[in-house]
């Protein structure tokens, strides 16, 4: 269906890939994992033809389809929602539009009519009358009105902007689909239904999330990139981590004998062959797992942050009460009336708009004002932020150790503040690296190193794992359930979620 020969990818000296050689099936959903920075989604942007590579080829059988979920949310924003929609079928649209306007002349040829003859017959092949009322129904089934199909693009708000190019991406049954990061700003029904599209899905899925949940659910196969290398996994995430996890355990037992290494083998593949829930993973599993080997399973050289949080002080009975705190922006209500009691012990998750609680988390952080209503903190309180958008603490020219030691409440030597960062993956070099030049993920990670310096007794999380990679959310999510911290936070990570709420 769809594979690479000998692709390769480099910028300069460094090289994110090289010698890629992978096939990629009907029926299987292959999940793309690597650290930030490996390469992933440009992996992805060379299957698509979007970026050239360095090196190799792609082949796509032929007349198969492929498609992509589209980034941009501006791109289509003066077409209607549901032409949109139609649009993620680039043939069959062009099809629609040549023969509205030929219908459309007035001096209607022999010719015409023999061309729109042809149009017609691939028009029907294509099962183009059932076109709009196929997008229609699955704008629908994710949670956009009828009423709403005909609105132009820039009339929708961002999380609906995702849902049409979602639907766009799906529409037409493409016998290939691409998908960078499809679950981010979709609410937790939605990625549901997304799931269980995808596992009836009967073509080829190539994705890249960072949803450890979603990962699990629908793929049978991972790529993970590592040591400039990708290698093709059978079974899910959950199945490769620790399949990984079991490689290096053995690798350090040197002097097991290899009869041990493949019973111990064995066994694991047929705890994880048992647990298959969806029919792809039971078909894929069952079938392939059980003709791995010893030699297959290789360690991964990923690392995980250090990431808790001990705080300095322990909570008293009072934490944080709000009181009928409302808020509008731009004549939209954000929230009204709004009360909460966050007691001793408590992690809350906040589920719902993300604008509304970006706003609410601000105003319990001292960010921004309520328009009414109360927000008090308990004297024993003390609490830290992280925000959604966090630019502001960036703006600077410090190394990474300066910009660490600004925000400590006594003056630290350097080698207490290096310890913290180092924690946080930046040792050596890189601990010397200016502030502004960061990456989304390597700037989370230094937020959660001024917080576990700042040891607060309350957390307040705007969308945490967003730019993290699996290790580092597999961390967070570890340390946040080990931390006795009150923590109220908001996420699209449906496990990281159900690992951590009390309430919600």
């Amino acid at each position: 269906m769809l594979s690479t020969d000998n692709i390769s990818l480099g910028f300069g000296e460094r090289v994110l890939f090289k010698e890629v050689n992978l096939k990629f099936t009907a029926g299987n959903c292959y999940g793309i994992i690597g650290a930030n920075g490996c390469g992933k989604s440009s992996f992805l942007k060379i299957l698509s033809k979007e970026m050239e590579q360095t090196t190799g080829t792609i082949s796509i059988e032929k007349n198969k389809r492929l498609a992509v979920l589209k980034q941009n949310q501006f791109e289509f924003d003066e077409y209607p929602v549901i032409e949109t929609v139609l649009r993620g079928h680039k043939r069959l649209f062009s099809i629609m539009k040549e023969k509205d306007e030929i219908y459309a002349k007035p001096d209607f040829s022999d010719a015409d009519g023999m061309r729109v003859a042809d149009l017609e017959s691939e028009f029907s092949e294509l099962n183009g009358w059932e076109a709009e009322s196929e997008a229609s129904k699955l704008l629908s089934d994710l949670g956009l009105k009828e009423s709403m199909h005909t609105l132009l693009m820039k009339e929708l708000s961002g999380s609906e902007k995702v849902k049409v190019l979602l639907a766009q991406a799906l529409f037409g049954n493409p016998d290939i689909l691409i998908m960078d990061e499809p679950t981010n700003n979709l609410d937790v029904k939605t990625v549901l239904w997304l799931e269980n599209f995808l596992c009836d899905f009967q073509n080829t899925v190539l994705i890249v999330s960072h949803d450890r949940h979603f990962l699990d659910n629908v793929c049978t196969h991972i790529v993970d990139i590592d040591y400039s290398q990708m290698k093709l996994y059978t079974g899910n995430y959950s199945f490769w981590r620790d399949a990984s996890q079991l490689a290096s355990q053995q690798k350090k037992d040197s002097n097991k004998r290899i009869e041990a290494k493949r019973e111990e083998l064995l066994t694991f593949i047929q705890r994880f062959s048992a647990n298959a829930s969806k029919a792809k993973q039971a078909t894929s599993r069952k079938n392939l797992l059980s003709k791995l080997t010893v030699e297959d399973i290789e360690p991964s050289s990923r690392r995980y942050p250090h990431i808790f949080f001990k705080p300095n002080r322990e909570n008293g009975d009072k934490v944080l009460n709000i009181t009928n705190l409302s808020k509008a922006k731009a004549g939209t209500v954000l929230f009204k009336d709004f009360s909460l009691e966050a007691k001793k012990g408590e992690k809350i998750a906040f589920i719902g708009n993300g604008l509304s609680i970006t706003s609410l988390f601000e105003i319990i952080s001292g960010e921004d004002t309520a328009d009414s209503g109360k927000c008090e903190w308990g004297i024993t309180s003390s609490y830290s932020f992280f925000p959604k958008e966090n630019s502001k603490y960036f703006e600077n020219d410090l190394n990474l150790i300066d910009w660490l030691r600004q925000f400590a409440l006594d003056p630290k030597d350097e080698n207490f503040i290096r310890g913290f960062l180092g924690k946080m993956l930046f040792s050596g070099d890189d601990t010397l690296k200016k502030c502004k030049v960061l990456s989304g993920g390597e700037k989370a990670r230094c937020m959660f190193s001024r917080m576990m310096l700042l040891a607060p007794n309350v957390l307040v999380l705007d969308e945490p794992t967003n730019h993290l990679d699996l290790e580092s959310i597999t961390a967070l999510n570890n340390g946040l359930m080990d931390c006795n911290c009150v923590v109220l936070f908001s996420s699209h990570d449906y496990q990281f979620i159900q690992a951590l709420l009390t309430a919600k």
